[in-house]
């Protein structure tokens, strides 16, 4: 069984940064991959970042290409989500989930486990 953690979230002003972090426990987490999400109040949950274990590829939804980073560290089992030039419109629960599929399209329902989510709340 999977674990994932979230923190990093918080109130940050327009333009600026967060780093969000993920921290896994289970077994086997290089091969995994791991994936974050965000919803907004009233919106579906979305893609925003995802890092594909088995060819090293990293994904991004086009609103936030550019200004957001995913990273992981195998040893510490924890990915990252460095977000950087933060717009009000990033306000959300952001999500870190994770999936084994040897291919995955990012969407939700591909998704095997999922964290609890830590909120970010821009501010103007």
């Amino acid at each position: 069984q999977v674990q994932l953690v979230e923190s990093g979230g918080g109130l940050v002003q327009v333009g600026g940064s967060l780093r969000l972090a993920c921290a896994a426990s289970g077994p086997i987490f290089s091969g995994y991959s791991m994936g974050w999400f965000r919803q907004a109040p009233g919106k579906e949950r979305e893609f925003v970042a995802g890092f594909r274990w088995l060819s090293g590829i990293t994904d991004y939804a086009g609103s936030v290409k550019g200004r957001f980073t995913i990273s992981r560290d195998n040893p510490k089992n924890t990915v990252y989500l460095q977000m950087s030039s933060l717009k009000p419109e990033d306000t959300a629960v952001y999500y870190c989930a994770s999936t084994m599929r040897l291919s995955t399209n990012w969407g939700t329902s591909g998704m095997d486990y999922w964290g609890k989510g830590t909120l970010v709340t821009v501010s103007s």
